[in-house]
C-alpha cells in the first residue's frame, strides 16, 4: 500500500492574525475611521543588523527587531525573544497584542515586543551574553524606565534580562534596575515573577472551568510547551486537582491517559532538556497532542499552532492560551461553531505582565512586597479582568476574545481622544 502523503500547512502570518482580530472587534465601537487606523498600524519599529564574535574567534552578524505598537497609555511593555523563526510581522503582532494585553487588565502600560533570529540552544553561554549585551545597546535608543520595557520570552531567561539591565546600566553610568523585568531577585526582581504567566494561566483556567460548571478534580489536561508557562500552569492545575495527562517541548510529548506528575517531568526535562522519554509516558508529537481527548487544552508554545485544519479534531470543552496567538481566527470560527469557550490569551496569560508592572512599580521606589502579596494582587486583577470579559461577552454576544478586545481598544481609543491629537 502506498505511503500516504502528510500534508504540511504553512503557519499564517501573525501579523495577519492580529489585524483580523483587531478589525472584528472594532467593528464594534464608534471609533473615527482615521482613529481606527492609527490604533491598527505600530508607532515604531527598528530593525538592526549588528556583528557578534564567537568563541571560535569567527565573527556572526544577527539580526534583530524592537516594535513599538502604542505609546497612548504610558511606556511600552513587551518581551524580547529569542528564536530562529522570528520575522518582523510576528513581532508587530506580538507588540499589538501586549497593547491589548495591557489595556484590558488596566496596566498603564501601551505594547511592545523584540526578537533575535538567533536559536539560542546551539550558543555556548558567552555568545549568548555577547549577542544580547550587543542587541541591548543596539535598541538602548528605545529603551527605558520611562519609555519602553523589555522582559523575557521564548528562548530568554532572567539570566537574559540581567545582561540587558547591566548593559543600559552601564552606559548610564549608575545602576538601573527598573529597565528591564523578569530578572533575578537579587538584582531588584520580584517575587512571584517567574511563575506569574503560569499561575495567572491557573486562576483564569479555574475561573472558567466554573462558568461551564466543570469540576477541576479529575478534570484531564493537556499541555502544549513545557517551558515556563506551561511546566508552572500543569504543577498549579495539578495541586488543584486536575489530571494533567500530556504535554510536550520542541523535542516531542508524552501521554499517559492516567496523568502525570508535572513536577517530576519537570525534574526530567531539566536532568534531559526534554519531556520526550519520560518513564511511563507514550510518545506523542506537538500534532498528535492537541488532538488528545482532554476536558482542557493549554497551547503554550507558540504562535499558530491551531488551525482550521485541526480545530474540528480537537477534543477539549475549555481551551485556555498560555501562548500568544495559538489559534487562528479560522479556527476561532470553528471552536464558536462548536460553543467550545476559548479564553484569549490577552487574558489568560497576563499575569507575567501584571507581575512585570509590580515589580517595575518596586524598582522604581526600592520598594519591595512579599510573595503573598504579589499573588493576592495578580489574583485579583486578573479574576477582576476576566469577569469583566465575561460580561462584554455577554452584551456584545460575542466570543471572549473579541470582548477582550473590544474592552482593551476601547480603552486605548478613548485615551487617545482625551489627550488630543498632536499638534
Amino acid at each position: 500500500m502506498a505511503a500516504q502523503a502528510v500534508v504540511i500547512t504553512p503557519r499564517q502570518d501573525p501579523w495577519e492574525m492580529a489585524l483580523r482580530q483587531y478589525n472584528v472587534a472594532a467593528e464594534f465601537l464608534p471609533l473615527k475611521r482615521g482613529i481606527r487606523e492609527f490604533l491598527a498600524l505600530p508607532k515604531r519599529e527598528l530593525t538592526v543588523n549588528f556583528p557578534v564574535k564567537m568563541d571560535d574567534g569567527s565573527v556572526r552578524i544577527f539580526t534583530g527587531y524592537r516594535v513599538h505598537h502604542s505609546t497612548v497609555l504610558g511606556p511600552t511593555k513587551g518581551g524580547i525573544r529569542y528564536h530562529p523563526d522570528v520575522t518582523l510581522n510576528e513581532v508587530r503582532a506580538l507588540a499589538m497584542w501586549m497593547s491589548w494585553k495591557c489595556a484590558v487588565v488596566g496596566l498603564p502600560y501601551g505594547g511592545a515586543k523584540g526578537g533575535v533570529i538567533v536559536d539560542p540552544k546551539v550558543l555556548s553561554l558567552d555568545e549568548l551574553e555577547h549577542l544580547t549585551r550587543r542587541y541591548a545597546t543596539e535598541i538602548s535608543i528605545l529603551m527605558s524606565p520611562e519609555g519602553d520595557i523589555p522582559a523575557p520570552d521564548v528562548g530568554t531567561t532572567p539570566q537574559t534580562m540581567a545582561w540587558i539591565m547591566d548593559t543600559y546600566s552601564m552606559h548610564r553610568g549608575y545602576s538601573t534596575p527598573s529597565v528591564v523585568t523578569g530578572k533575578p531577585l537579587s538584582i531588584g526582581g520580584s517575587f512571584g515573577r517567574v511563575e506569574a504567566t503560569g499561575r495567572g494561566v491557573m486562576l483564569v483556567t479555574r475561573e472558567a472551568a466554573r462558568t461551564l460548571g466543570m469540576q477541576l478534580s479529575g478534570a484531564k489536561v493537556v499541555v502544549q510547551g513545557f517551558g515556563n508557562v506551561g511546566s508552572i500552569a500543569s504543577w498549579l492545575l495539578a495541586d488543584q486537582g486536575c489530571t494533567v495527562t500530556a504535554v510536550s517541548d520542541t523535542g516531542g510529548g508524552i501521554h499517559n491517559p492516567r496523568g502525570l506528575d508535572p513536577r517530576a517531568v519537570l525534574k526530567y526535562k531539566e536532568e534531559r532538556g526534554t519531556v520526550a522519554g519520560f518513564p511511563g509516558a507514550d510518545r506523542v508529537t506537538n500534532e498528535q497532542l492537541l488532538e488528545l481527548p482532554c476536558d482542557i487544552l493549554i497551547p503554550s508554545a507558540l504562535e499558530g499552532q491551531i488551525t482550521a485544519q485541526n480545530a474540528p479534531r480537537v477534543k477539549a470543552r475549555l481551551i485556555v492560551e498560555g501562548a500568544n496567538g495559538p489559534i487562528t481566527p479560522d479556527a476561532d470560527e470553528v471552536f464558536h461553531g462548536r460553543k467550545v469557550l476559548v479564553v484569549p490569551d490577552i487574558v489568560a496569560n497576563a499575569g507575567g505582565v501584571i507581575v512585570s508592572y509590580f515589580e517595575w512599580v518596586q524598582g522604581l521606589q526600592q520598594f519591595f512586597w512579599t510573595e503573598d502579596e504579589v499573588n493576592q494582587n495578580l489574583e485579583r486583577i486578573i479574576l477582576r479582568s476576566f469577569s469583566q470579559v465575561m460580561s462584554t461577552a455577554d452584551e456584545k454576544r460575542t466570543t471572549l476574545r473579541t470582548a477582550a478586545s473590544i474592552r482593551a481598544i476601547q480603552r486605548v481609543a478613548e485615551a487617545l481622544m482625551t489627550r488630543g491629537i498632536y499638534p
